[in-house]
This record gives structure tokens, C-alpha cells and sequence, in this order.
């Protein structure tokens, strides 16, 4: 099907415009030349094969989509061709000579810039100066400000910036105006290439506009763009080819008008869910409601309707940035809530904090164990009483002689009890995350990627602890971005877009299924009729 392309200035717009100061990398190269070619590149970590055998090849003035579900390389491959990481196998070559780098400014200095989903901006410092942060120009031993602020306007207007000043202060900036900042650091290296990865997961939609205009003038120039993404609509309406990767492995590279959303929904999914996941124990039954959420907001998530019973296992879905991790944050407290009608066991709450989430009987184990789950350099023990301490004082000396038995019955492995959490294994680390929360006794539990960076045995413990809390009449809301743990976890599935839920499949639907409802592609008969990609380009 035709793809709508986004209003943009008419390629050309830059012709002729004056180059950026930078790096004195080569510039781009004529429009259809090879500038990129990647063969049989290989990468694993720690004996984990995450890309084998991917070929590439990147021309100028093209936009290459790269596309695949979560844990499929793509992130991985940027980062060999950002200096980040070195390939185990295979070549890179730019512009026909091989290269191999050991740190980003390698990159960059070969006109290679990537542009990371999360900003590495100065806030207090202004547009000028983050943009020839290190490289400053220098005229008598000192930092000629005015050249390098009268650099960046001119940078910034070849992009076609209005109404942003190389002396604005970074940290005044909207989040979209900051994308724009790291972009003109990619083009003042003189870029012959530069990689974007999820360059519109913070933007709004209409912020979205500015960058398609930005990319477009910059493929005018020559300069090639290796463009990820798991938003569709995106994929088809800038991208000139696709790649597809699963698994670490390339599954196919075609032209965009070679495909449709069906097809591409087709070659990024087809894993089958295997007896690895446990169903419900033995007389698990499903009971009343345990958590009720009526038309319920916040700004970050919007008339959400949802119902929570005992002994289920519900999944939620949806791709990053739809606002999965922000619903459960504003259930448990962390942003709360602002409108609609929360429910615990038929009665009304309106958690405004954590704490309070916790008294009212929710538990929430986060996306980053590291960051907000442990307190790493406590014993196991200690963190596992944290939250009952903190919480529940009187239940201190109860939950002293109940901890070693859960940590026991979850299988931690650690010489004793008094050793520091940060020195073990992921997979034991999320262990002890579950110990904290079974310790108060919750009867809704919250899991944001709970088995996020753990190796498969790890894994497997974790889904039968699910199903077992389950059988005990504990509702579960659980949050993957591994479409095969949401099918085989799941009694039922929730689908998340653009912080609304898009709508709710049963338990055992196809990974096509719920990634349709989560990038709204038009179904076939009988699925979702969720509005079609085409509409939504349109509007």
C-alpha cells in the first residue's frame, strides 16, 4: 500500500549551503554512492550470541530503516558503528576502506555520528556550547565565542531551525528542541552518516514534524541515515529501505515500497511460545476484583479503563514510549494520578506516594533493579526487609524470621545472608527485588520487565513464582517488552498506544496480533480493526 510522505522542504533545499565547522571528516558523498557496508558482523556477550552474520549496505542520501522486535541487535549493531562496542567477526567499511573503532570520537572524526535516544546534553550550559563541547574554536589560545556561536546559527538555520539561538540555554529547552541539539552536534562533525535510535520516543506528535524536515534536508545533502524505530508509521513514511532483524540475525533487507505493515509485522515476529512457561498451578481460580481503574489520567496516561482480579496474570504490552511503565508508576503513587476513579478491593484510593501504594496493599517491582529496586551495597537480608521497615515498622521482627524461608523458597544462591547484593548474579539481584515486595504481604503486585537481564533458568523461577502468587489470590499487572513472555505469562493481554490501552486479547493470541494493536496497523478480518498506519500518517 502507498505510504504518505511528511510535508518537508523539496529535497535540494541545502544545496549548495555552506558546511559546518567540525572535525574535517570527508563530505557526504554523491547521492546513491555506496558510504557504508557492513558484512558477516558478529557480537556476543558473555558466551550470548546478539548479532551474527549481518550485512548492510548504506548509500548516500538514503534512509535505512532498521526495525526489529526488542533484544533483535539493533542497538547493539549502532553502537559497533558508534566506537561503543568492537565487532567479535565481520567488517565495516566506509566509503570502501575498512574501519574498526575503539571509541565514539573515532566515529565521529570518520564522519560517522549517532544521534542516542538518551541525550548527552549539558542543561546549564547553551546551545553553542554543547554542540562543540571539547572542540571549541580557538583564535590567539582562547575560545572564539563569537565564531562558534555564529557557527551554530548558521548550523542551525541550514536545518531549517526557526526561533532557536546558539546562546539559548540547553537546560530552557523543550524536549524536542533538544533533539534538534544533538542533531546539529552530529552535522557540525560533518557527518557522511549519522544513526538515529529512537529519535521521536520523547517527542510529541507534533513535535515529530520537525524531525522528518530535518532528515529530509539532510538526505539532500548526501548525507545517509541509519534510521531505528519501532514505530511503523515512521519506518514507511521516511525510510527508502528496511532491514529486519530477530534474534540477532538479519531476516531480510528490502525496498520500502516492496513492503506493507502486514509484511513487516510478519518478518519481525513468528517465535512460537514453548512449554517453557508454566500455566496456572493446579485450582487456581479467578475471583473478585482486586483493582479497578475508571477513566484514569494523569498526563502521562489517559482514560485508562481496567480491571485486576484475583488469580490472574495479566500482561501488559506495547512499544517503548506507549506508556506501559508510566501506568503503573502512576497506580503505585510515583506520578500520581489526577483524574478517574482508582479501586483497591472495591474500595477508593488515591495513592499519593509510594508509601501510601504500599499501606494500600500494591507492590511495584520497577524496570531497573539497579537503580530504583536495590540498595546494593546492603547485605541480601537488609534488602530484603527494606521495604517492610520502612513501611511497616511493627512487622520488623515478624518479617526478620519469615525473610530467610522466602529468599530460600526463591532459590537464592549467595554464600549467606549477610552478603552484599551488589556482588551477585542479576538473576539472584531480581530474587531478592521479589523477597522485599512478599514480605508486606501485598494482594497487587506490579512488574515492570521483571526478568529483564537474567539468564533463562533465573527466568524460569520467576514465571513459576508468578503463577504460585497467582494461585495464592494475588492479581498480577506485568509489563514485558518480550512479546513471547506476555503470550506465555499471560490469562489475559492488555495493549498499550500512546498512553492509552488500545485493547485486550486472550490469553494465547499471535505475537502479529498484539503488535498490530500496538502500532495500530489495519487487521484483517476478524482481529482488532484498529485504525489503520495509512490514517494515522494522514492525520
Amino acid at each position: 500500500m502507498p505510504h504518505p510522505q511528511p510535508t518537508s522542504a523539496p529535497h535540494g533545499a541545502l544545496a549548495g549551503a555552506p558546511a559546518p565547522q567540525g572535525s574535517g571528516a570527508a563530505a557526504p558523498a554523491e547521492t546513491g554512492a555506496v558510504v557504508l557496508r557492513v558484512r558477516g558482523v558478529g557480537k556476543s556477550f558473555v558466551g550470548h550470541q546478539v548479532l551474527q552474520g549481518v550485512d548492510l549496505d548504506l548509500h548516500a542520501g538514503e534512509v535505512l530503516g532498521l526495525v526489529g522486535e526488542n533484544g533483535a541487535g539493533k542497538s547493539t549493531l549502532m553502537k559497533i558503528l558508534a566506537g561503543v562496542h568492537q565487532t567479535d567477526e565481520g567488517t565495516v567499511e566506509l566509503g570502501g576502506e575498512a574501519v574498526s573503532f575503539s571509541h565514539p570520537v573515532q566515529a565521529q572524526h570518520a564522519g560517522l555520528s549517532t544521534v542516542f535516544q538518551e541525550f548527552n546534553l549539558l542543561p546549564d550550559r547553551s546551545v553553542a556550547e554543547n554542540v562543540y563541547l571539547g572542540r571549541e574554536p580557538r583564535r590567539r589560545g582562547l575560545v572564539d565565542v563569537a565564531r562558534m556561536r555564529r557557527d551554530t546559527d548558521q548550523l542551525l538555520a541550514d536545518l531549517g531551525i526557526e526561533g532557536l539561538s546558539a546562546e539559548c540555554r540547553v537546560g530552557s529547552l523543550s524536549v524536542a528542541e533538544q533533539q534538534v541539539v544533538e542533531i546539529a552536534k552530529a552535522v557540525s562533525h560533518d557527518a557522511r552518516i549519522i544513526s538515529m535510535d529512537e529519535p521521536t520516543a520523547a517527542l510529541a506528535e507534533h513535535e515529530v514534524a520537525l524531525l522528518y524536515t530535518i532528515i529530509r534536508r539532510l538526505t539532500a545533502r548526501g548525507v545517509a541515515i541509519l534510521y531505528v524505530s519501532h514505530r511503523l508509521k515512521e519506518i514507511f513514511a521516511l525510510c527508502d529501505t528496511i532491514t529486519v532483524l530477530k534474534d540477532g540475525r538479519q531476516v531480510t533487507t528490502q525496498p520500502a515500497t516492496e513492503l506493507d505493515d502486514g509484511e513487516l509485522v510478519r518478518l519481525m515476529v513468528g517465535r512460537s511460545v514453548s512449554s517453557f512457561f508454566p500455566g496456572p498451578v493446579e485450582g487456581t481460580e479467578v475471583g473478585a476484583p482486586l483493582l479497578e481503574l475508571r477513566d484514569a489520567g494523569n498526563g502521562y496516561v489517559d482514560g485508562v479503563d481496567l480491571v485486576l482480579r484475583a488469580g490472574e496474570v495479566v500482561g501488559l504490552s506495547g512499544l517503548q514510549g506507549s506508556g506501559r511503565t508510566e501506568l503503573l508508576e502512576a497506580v503505585f503513587g510515583v506520578t500520581p494520578l489526577t483524574r478517574g476513579t482508582l479501586l483497591i478491593e472495591g474500595r477508593e484510593v488515591r495513592p499519593r506516594s509510594p508509601r501510601a501504594a504500599i499501606r494500600a496493599g500494591l507492590a511495584m517491582v520497577t524496570e531497573d533493579r539497579k537503580a530504583t529496586g536495590l540498595a546494593l551495597n546492603q547485605s541480601i537480608l537488609d534488602n530484603a526487609l527494606g521495604v517492610v521497615r520502612a513501611v511497616f515498622p511493627g512487622r520488623s521482627s515478624t518479617a526478620r524470621r519469615e525473610a530467610p524461608g522466602i529468599l530460600s523458597n526463591l532459590e537464592v544462591s549467595a554464600r549467606a545472608m549477610d552478603q552484599e547484593v551488589q556482588f551477585l548474579s542479576g538473576g539472584n539481584q531480581q530474587k531478592v527485588v521479589l523477597a522485599r515486595w512478599l514480605g508486606t504481604k501485598p494482594r497487587v503486585v506490579l512488574m515492570d520487565e521483571p526478568t529483564r537481564g537474567i539468564d533463562v533458568g533465573a527466568k524460569h523461577s520467576i514465571y513459576e513464582l508468578i503463577r504460585v502468587l497467582a494461585a495464592e489470590g494475588v492479581a498480577v499487572l506485568m509489563v514485558s517488552s518480550e512479546l513471547p513472555e506476555v503470550i506465555g505469562m499471560s490469562d489475559r493481554i492488555l495493549v498499550m498506544r500512546d498512553g492509552r490501552l488500545a485493547g485486550e486479547l486472550p490469553a494465547g493470541s499471535s505475537e502479529e496480533t498484539v503488535l498490530q494493536l500496538a502500532t495500530g496497523v489495519t487487521a484483517g478480518a476478524g482481529t482488532t480493526g484498529s485504525p489503520s498506519l495509512e490514517k494515522e500518517v494522514a492525520r
